[in-house]
């Protein structure tokens, strides 16, 4: 049985593609949050929560909140919601007071891989 040069390449090219795209899809990545990115917002929020594309490591997963750029905001332990594996909660110890502030997360997905970010949003 023999295979053209052509067939070898498409065979080639349609392995190297899904095995690609199957090494992206297993990171964890943010899909949305309340407050969400870039967002201004008139009431404080008592949580902030995280909604990623893969279930989390609750244990190595995480975020921290500051407000002004450096003011490291008083939040209690991040846990996962009753909701699903993949969204990740961080209640707030005090209401928020106006100003910007950024949140930078941290996330291992249950496969091993893991990934970081941030955003802000703006409290009027």
């Amino acid at each position: 049985m023999s295979f053209s040069v052509k067939t070898l390449t498409v065979a080639a090219t349609l392995l190297v593609s899904a095995l690609t795209s199957t090494g992206v899809l297993a990171h964890a990545h943010l899909t949305s949050a309340e407050p969400a990115p870039q967002s201004q917002i008139t009431v404080a929020p008592a949580q902030l929560t995280l909604h990623f594309s893969e279930d989390l490591e609750p244990s190595f997963s995480g975020a921290t909140l500051t407000h002004q750029g450096d003011k490291t905001v008083s939040t209690g332990k991040a846990s996962l919601s009753s909701q699903g594996k993949n969204t990740l909660v961080l209640p707030l110890d005090t209401p928020l007071s106006a100003g910007k502030y950024q949140v930078a997360w941290h996330a291992l997905s249950v496969d091993g891989h893991r990934t970081t970010g941030s955003y802000t949003f703006t409290l009027k």
